[in-house]
């Protein structure tokens, strides 16, 4: 396990998952509420995982040069990056155009039944 994550679980739940995580959900939010493209995303994920990765190892005594532990963390910190702003985005575009938009699911909108005009 140490050799996918880089460092224990423990540090990994809470060095990466909880305060990287946190940093890339708002992240998430941020792009999507000043209608970012979402390609800006991954670029933060990955800087993220980056500095994830370099406070391991300063801190802990992690490697810093391996990496399995960096796709790992930067999977997990894009993927929470990106959820949160299509969740955002989703939540923007249907508050933001009542009239066009209705909600489809968690993360999605669709034009709005009965429209005419377009």
């Amino acid at each position: 396990m140490n050799d996918v994550l880089g460092t224990s679980l423990g540090l990994f739940v809470l060095v990466t998952i909880i305060m990287f995580g946190g940093a890339a959900w708002q992240t998430g939010q941020a792009l999507a509420q000043t209608w970012r493209p979402f390609w800006h995303m991954i670029v933060y994920g990955l800087m993220l995982a980056a500095t994830d990765r370099l406070l391991l190892v300063l801190l802990f005594g992690g490697r810093l040069l391996a990496g399995v532990p960096f796709l790992v963390a930067a999977a997990v910190l894009v993927g929470l990056g990106s959820f949160a702003y299509r969740l955002t985005q989703a939540r923007k575009m249907v508050g933001q155009y009542p009239w066009i938009y209705e909600r489809d699911g968690l993360l999605g909108w669709r034009e709005r039944a009965g429209r005419e005009g377009s």
